[in-house]
């Protein structure tokens, strides 16, 4: 007598169960410090850029003012090859973490496609919509455009969005703030640190109205859209929309 796994049917009248999916999987996750979105499948989405940008900034490109970690890690590693071998190091621990983590679904197109297409969306109106509160609301000229690079979505949505909104609403809701209270303090916060920092320090721009409001706006959407949607949401906007300002 053979030994057959017998795989029973769904009773009829019964649909079987549907595939996950982010939107699935967000709505049964009750918002945590980090919000609405899978911390672990954004950084997933999110590490192939973060990949591109540090090899990148070795052939011509800029490194991101809110960038300290790459600095310090091209000088601590002392030269071009180990900075390149230390990134094949970790784009081979980042395959072996997917493979042992089972996350590979993650990366497929009918979960990335949407994410990048949403993250598109927010990219096309935010310029609009910032340059009209900017200029309706404050009564400030458009100015030179905004300069960015590739790094600036994954670093200062890391940065701003994950380490410094996503560390004061835990931070404060552990202090027994209200709930919502903290996530609009947190906002606030992260806004306005978000812009004064493309001013400080060496590598920051000269000070000008326009560009603190436009990026106190630009910094609260990529708030919303963080804490609403997910990290890899935010991340995806604030690449693509820095794409669309460098290429207009």
């Amino acid at each position: 007598m053979t030994n057959k796994r017998v795989q029973r049917a769904a009773p009829a009248g019964i649909p079987a169960r549907p595939r996950p999916t982010w939107r699935a999987a967000d709505s049964l996750r009750r918002p945590g410090a980090t919000g609405h979105g899978d911390v672990a499948a954004s950084l997933v989405l999110i590490f192939p850029l973060l990949l591109a940008y540090e090899i990148g900034v070795l052939f011509g490109g800029r490194v991101n003012g809110a960038d300290v970690v790459t600095r310090a890690l091209y000088g601590a590693v002392g030269g071009r090859a180990a900075y390149l071998l230390l990134h094949v190091v970790l784009a081979v621990g980042f395959l072996l973490w997917l493979r042992h983590g089972r996350r590979w679904a993650t990366l497929s197109l009918d979960v990335a496609a949407p994410v990048i297409l949403e993250a598109a969306i927010y990219a096309l109106t935010l310029g609009a919509v910032g340059s009209l509160v900017v200029d309706k609301l404050l009564g400030l000229g458009l100015g030179g455009s905004i300069v960015s690079a590739l790094g600036a979505g994954v670093h200062e949505e890391l940065v701003f969005r994950l380490g410094l909104m996503a560390g004061l609403v835990a931070v404060l809701t552990r202090c027994g703030v209200d709930r919502r209270l903290s996530v609009v303090t947190a906002l606030v916060v992260s806004c306005a640190v978000f812009a004064a920092a493309h001013h400080l320090g060496s590598h920051g721009e000269p000070w000008t109205a326009h560009a603190f409001a436009y990026r106190c706006v630009a910094g609260c959407a990529f708030g919303l859209i963080f804490w609403f949607r997910s990290l890899a949401h935010a991340v995806y906007a604030h690449v693509l929309y820095d794409v669309l300002v460098a290429l207009t």
